[in-house]
């Protein structure tokens, strides 16, 4: 108790002496170990005599839940919200106070202040509404940064700062008299008199406080930068959005309301965050300070302040017209008028309060080395200042030197490790740094001091998803906007990581409910179009993009956001016009620089690609994201060079595989720094004169019957590829793509099959021969499937891989390999999206003999992969049936880890999720599932491996990876020549050209039986699914059987391959829905020859480029 009549004592020393912050953390101290509704009043006093108003509302706030009749709370609350420039909230909160005070007239002097405030609020609010230019304000307190108070009834500024002298003496009079009676007293009570809260009035004068608890109140903005540090942008065009948008803080930081939009116009642009991280679903921003508010004019005009000299009360009366006039212009004039440290006498003594002031005022008006040469001085007068130490940690962390911010944050924790404040900004700047876990760890020491501040669990919810601890987020986020309704910026971030973790209706509602709080937040309408991206639902996308430029007109990432969305449907050219409004407001976005580039390339405009792609290249990066993207840009650029110099060829001499060098091929689908490849490989020339332009000739766009009547056909038959799920937007640009490959397959096939069926009707004619010569095209087919165009054991001399056809010269006819079906699909795919690195594994460098392999996550980390999470359970039921039957799995060392006791097979059985997996194995592993083998009775075949890869403490890499090895290539090899022979003999014989449905089973069942084995073969570095289903589409039609329906939704047909271990259960699996929309049709065949009507590379990319126009 000693301890605590010491603090009572030193208390009343710092009132005395209008060391506000020192009383503040005696305050704190003396809190800590009782909350007292008095030394609350008393804290909320001290504050407001900083200027601290969020502080003082949070305070009488606290105090007012104890006391609801405690009209001194009602007074100072009001008093901190009319500072703040709140006038409706300063006259509700008057209002209740003095209800209360006409029920229980205790205390006629606050009674009567109450009805004086609230007669004064009213004439303001109604001689506002008249004109604001006759409205004439004077400060209630001499101090000119404090809140003004109109002249009323005689009563000059003199009678106000006597009444605030009067308060003063009021506090540190009960103080003193709390001391002195504890000093003379055995009694052990450790709180203040009951009475002082009542002489407690104050005005404020907006300082760094809270012995460190509030650098925020007006050192609050430089967190925005370190936002901006976090997400890599420095684009000042964003600001204003981001600045509106992110103003819902909590009690613990001044923020920008609607109302103060226009002050917001005034700020410089590097005060204001630019926000472009957050889209990117791992995008960290920290909002909890993103913006300023009317209490920076505060703080700036504190820097007037002097003691109680005449000088002040000249410099109240030069401000006095600009003061308050209670709308949001004339406090933008105020503010023009706040800064007079001119007017301040040379020969009073400057309170370290005063230059504190003067120090965050200057670090709010963007002059950061001034406000740290003022925050020198003060520690070069006491080094460990902890309100000196946070303001010049904030001023650094705007120039964003975060380390010398962290060091000073630091000192300051060491000086007071209570100070709740400096632990927050150095999480805060730690979090900017990437240190996640150390700042995760700071924010939640913050939360000891204050564990219902709803602001700190924002901050800590937005590092938490930044870092990609997405449950932690919603944890926190969720709790946030239970404490503040009105939060915003928690509710669409809380709607991010809900998407995340697949939540879809919640983080739906959120993002709605964010701006349903604000229509004009920019950002929750861009978190919404990315929600509805995500979900396939491209119209509303658009139509939250559209509302997005409406606000804002120069919103860059809006543009960005509408061309990568205008790309993903296939609609390049709109996605050019977007991506250039977007570079033209931000000229060095290297995501609108990449994806223009490629737009470009696509459709055939390759001067301007490479113009995009070398600007891409010459950015200077802030972050890995953008260095992959450089990466790609190098690769792009090959390649756009590398078609151009087809552009005027046959489309069959187009070959990735066969003519870019494998190590290229490599590095570009391992996204690999391209170092290795400028050193050893032979890099494409120049555009070449005969594309002068840069673009595609006349005559490739040339319309004929022959182009309109295929891509009519094109375009009916290649939608049916689309994905009914999550995550696959339609693609106009990819369905014509599969469209023309699908008819080009089946006109192909069609010819090798009539060139088989004459062979068969000739092998009739002598049983006996034929039946040699049926053994001699089955060895002939083998080997050439292995031998053939592409595969590992083919060259040039052997193959062509141009026209993917191979001469059989002994037989007189042409024999097309399961290779050869395939390539063509691989071909269009190849270039109707050239950024996707589409190539064959096996032609690939030396990555083929370690296993080069496909990685499709479901889980990674805590974020449920949309596209590939609803094969999730059916996953965990297969990796549990394989460790059951297989009492294995191999460790990622492929050691095999025995999993055959009896107890741990329990433990499979009763597996829940990846954790429940997890704990049994003990460590990282894989299985793989298996596929029965039809050219080899009894054989299985390794199928794709299932893993499961621990990430952090809560995460898992849950996914299906398929390495490609040169055995597991010749297994599935010799399984597609045989699938591919079996389908040839259905066909071939006496069902040829049949159009009876039911005489076609067995080639039905072959078709899928081979495209069994191709999805689970996965032999291409992506597109795999696609090519696949292409060439089923193809075959069905070479058959005379279209399939004329849709995939149902929910279903992805690879996975239906992947997940069943048989040929014959995959085949029960899809046959349901789709046999009953084959329809028989022979018409196909009149269509044009797709070979001969699109014969150039050039014609190829105009027919894939132009359905838009």
């Amino acid at each position: 108790m000693s301890s605590a009549v010491s603090e009572r004592v030193e208390l009343a020393k710092f009132c005395s002496s209008r060391d506000w912050s020192k009383a503040i953390r005696v305050l704190d101290s003396l809190l800590a170990q009782s909350c007292g509704i008095q030394d609350i009043c008393n804290r909320a006093f001290c504050y407001s005599q900083l200027e601290l108003h969020k502080h003082v509302i949070k305070d009488c706030d606290k105090a007012l839940q104890l006391d609801p009749t405690l009209l001194q709370a009602y007074i100072l609350k009001g008093r901190a919200f009319s500072a703040l420039g709140r006038k409706e909230e300063a006259l509700a909160v008057w209002e209740q106070g003095y209800q209360f005070a006409l029920r229980q007239s205790t205390d006629l002097k606050q009674l009567l202040e109450l009805e004086e405030l609230l007669v004064v609020a009213k004439q303001s609010k109604q001689e506002t509404s008249i004109t604001s230019e006759n409205y004439v304000t004077e400060s209630r307190v001499s101090l000119p940064a404090s809140e003004s108070k109109p002249h009323m009834n005689g009563k000059s500024n003199e009678t106000s700062e006597t009444q605030n002298q009067e308060d003063c003496l009021n506090l540190c009079s009960e103080c003193e008299k709390v001391s002195e009676y504890h000093s003379n007293s055995s009694d052990d009570s450790d709180t203040p008199q009951n009475g002082t809260s009542e002489n407690v009035k104050g005005k404020s004068l907006m300082l760094l406080s809270e012995s460190v608890h509030d650098t925020t109140a007006k050192t609050c903005i430089p967190y925005k930068n370190l936002s901006e540090l976090i997400n890599g942008s420095k684009s000042s065009n964003d600001s204003e959005d981001t600045s509106k948008v992110h103003d819902k803080s909590g009690d613990k930081f001044v923020t920008l309301r609607l109302g103060d939009e226009t002050t917001m116009n005034k700020k410089p642009s590097s005060v204001i965050n630019g926000a472009n991280g957050i889209l990117e679903k791992t995008s960290y921003e920290s909002e909890s300070c993103n913006n300023l508010s009317n209490e920076s004019e505060q703080c700036s005009t504190s820097s007037m302040v002097s003691s109680n000299s005449s000088d002040t009360t000249e410099i109240c009366r030069k401000s006095i017209n600009t003061s308050d006039t209670h709308d949001v212009k004339s406090n933008e004039a105020r503010r023009n008028n706040k800064f007079c440290l001119a007017k301040i006498s040379k020969t009073k003594s400057i309170s370290v309060d005063f230059r504190l002031s003067r120090g965050i005022a200057q670090v709010n008006e963007g002059n950061y080395s001034y406000a740290i040469s003022i925050f020198d001085q003060i520690l070069k007068e006491d080094p460990v200042y902890p309100e000196a130490l946070i303001g010049r940690g904030t001023a650094y962390a705007f120039q964003r030197e975060l380390e010398a911010a962290i060091a000073d944050f630091t000192k300051a924790i060491e000086s007071n490790p209570s100070a709740g404040e400096a632990w927050k900004r150095r999480g805060q700047a730690r979090a900017a740094l990437g240190e996640s876990v150390e700042a995760i760890k700071d924010l939640t020491k913050a939360l000891e001091f204050e564990p219902n501040s709803a602001d700190i669990l924002h901050e800590r919810g937005i590092v938490s998803f930044k870092f990609k601890d997405f449950h932690a987020a919603v944890e926190d986020l969720s709790e946030c906007v239970k404490l503040d309704k009105d939060n915003k910026s928690a509710y669409t971030y809380l709607g991010l990581a809900l998407s995340s973790t697949g939540e879809y209706g919640r983080a739906e509602e959120a993002h709605l409910k964010s701006i349903q709080l604000d229509q004009h937040f920019v950002e929750a309408w861009a978190h919404l179009t990315q929600f509805y991206q995500d979900m396939a639902n491209s119209k509303k996308a658009l139509e939250c993009l559209q509302q997005v430029i409406q606000i804002d007109g120069r919103y860059s990432k809006a543009y960005h956001l509408r061309g990568l969305l205008c790309h993903g449907m296939g609609e390049h050219r709109k996605a050019i016009k977007d991506l250039s409004i977007g570079l033209s407001i931000e000229k060095s976005n290297i995501e609108c620089l990449y994806l223009r580039a490629s737009c470009y390339h696509a459709i055939g405009e390759y001067r301007e690609a490479v113009k995009d792609y070398d600007a891409a290249l010459d950015v200077e990066l802030d972050s890995m994201e953008k260095f992959v993207l450089q990466c790609l840009a190098f690769y792009q650029k090959e390649i756009a060079l590398y078609t151009a110099s087809k552009v005027n060829s046959d489309f069959c001499w187009f070959d990735i595989d066969g003519d870019i060098d494998p190590l290229f091929k490599e590095y570009w689908c391992k996204r690999l720094h391209p170092k290795n490849v400028c050193e050893k490989v032979y890099r494409q020339p120049p555009l070449p004169e005969s594309l002068k332009k840069g673009k595609l000739r006349k005559q490739d766009y040339a319309i004929t019957k022959q182009k309109t009547a295929l891509l009519l056909a094109a375009d009916s038959i290649g939608k049916k590829i689309q994905y009914d799920c999550p995550g696959f937007l339609p693609n106009r640009r990819q369905h014509r793509m599969a469209g023309l490959a699908a008819i080009e397959i089946a006109q192909k096939v069609s010819k090798a099959w009539r060139s088989l069926q004459a062979d068969w009707k000739y092998s009739n004619k002598s049983s006996k021969s034929g039946k040699r010569l049926r053994r001699k095209e089955r060895f002939s087919m083998a080997s050439q499937n292995r031998g053939g165009a592409c595969c590992s054991t083919s060259n040039s001399a052997e193959t062509s891989t141009s026209s993917g056809i191979t001469e059989e010269r002994q037989s007189g006819r042409s024999m097309m390999s399961w290779h050869d079906v395939y390539s063509l699909a691989v071909k269009w795919r190849q270039i109707s999206e050239p950024c996707d690195p589409v190539v064959w594994v096996n032609k690939l460098s030396e990555e083929f003999n370690s296993g080069f392999g496909s990685h499709t996550p479901m889980i990674l980390g805590q974020a449920k992969v949309v596209r590939y999470f609803p094969n999730y359970e059916r996953t965990l039921v297969v990796a549990k049936t394989i460790m059951k039957d297989k009492p294995f799995v191999n460790n990622k060392d492929d050691e095999i880890i025995d999993l055959s006791k009896e107890e741990k097979s329990e433990k499979i059985s009763n597996a829940k999720s990846c954790d429940d997996l997890y704990k049994l194995v003990g460590e990282d592993f894989w299985l793989a599932t298996w596929c029965n083998s039809t050219a080899f009775e009894g054989k299985q075949l390794e199928g794709t491996r299932i893993t499961l890869v621990k990430m952090g403490e809560r995460g898992y890499d849950f996914a299906i990876r398929t390495p490609c090895t040169p055995s597991r290539w010749e297994a599935f090899d010799a399984e597609m020549a045989m699938a591919w022979e079996a389908l040839c003999n259905a066909y071939c014989g006496e069902t040829f050209g049949s159009t009876d449905f039911n005489v076609l089973e067995n080639v039905r069942e072959a078709i899928l039986r081979m495209t069994y084995y191709w999805y689970n073969f996965m032999p291409l570095s992506r597109g795999t699914a696609v090519v696949g289903f292409v060439v089923l589409l193809g075959l069905f039609l070479a058959a005379n059987m279209e399939f004329s329906g849709n995939i149902p939704k929910g279903v992805q047909v690879d996975w239906e391959a992947i997940l069943n271990f048989s040929p014959n259960s995959f085949i029960d699996s899809v046959k349901s829905w789709l046999y009953p929309s084959l329809k028989m049709k022979t018409s196909w065949k009149d269509y044009p020859d797709v070979a001969s009507t699109f014969a150039t590379t050039g014609s190829v990319v105009a027919a894939l480029s132009t359905y838009d126009d």
